[in-house]
């Protein structure tokens, strides 16, 4: 997993519940690297799970919400960071329906040998898309809140609703209504 997730997710940490809980969910856990992160570095996704579930631990908040609050997070990063990406876009449905021939595209040339999920889409219409999400790593809450972000920066409702296809939540189904 590339270090950009591991020190967004540490910042996110710690503008939410401070240094001290950086701290102690990273004493806690047992890291190769100690903690230590670079943005351009490449690190096991092991450690993000320990990281995460050791935060779940610590404030008492459910690991998925803890990783729908980081995605929330990674894409106000990325607003600032590459605001170009969505200058592209007219609207919310066709961003989301370039994440796997473009933006993932975009990702992988800024980030090489970033392991990203990948998205099909099944069904699209003018005002709904169901989409396939695929990863290992099972992060389908961290999807959800980049895909919520993405209309409330083109300024747009929608509804967002999932099902998994399989019991780890490596496979799910989303259904994406634009609302406006």
């Amino acid at each position: 997993m590339k270090g950009i997730v591991f020190t967004e997710f540490l910042e996110m940490v710690e503008s939410k519940f401070g240094l001290e809980t950086v701290d102690k969910i990273i004493e806690r856990a047992e890291l190769k690297t100690g903690g230590a992160y670079t943005s351009i570095g490449t690190y096991e996704f092991n450690e993000m799970l320990q990281l995460i579930l050791n935060l779940s631990n610590e404030v008492n908040i459910p690991v998925d919400d803890l990783i729908h609050a980081f995605g929330i997070h990674f894409f106000e990063h990325l607003e600032k960071t590459h605001p170009n990406i969505f200058e592209l876009y007219k609207n919310p449905m066709d961003f989301l329906n370039s994440v796997e021939g473009h933006i993932h595209v975009q990702v992988r040339k800024i980030y090489p040998g970033a392991e990203l999920p990948t998205f099909e889409v099944t069904q699209r219409s003018s005002n709904s898309m169901e989409m396939i999400y695929t990863s290992q790593r099972a992060l389908y809450k961290f999807a959800e809140a980049l895909m919520l972000k993405t209309f409330e920066h083109f300024h747009t409702e929608c509804t967002i609703t999932y099902e998994k296809l399989n019991p780890e939540g490596t496979r799910v189904k989303f259904n994406i209504i634009h609302n406006d």
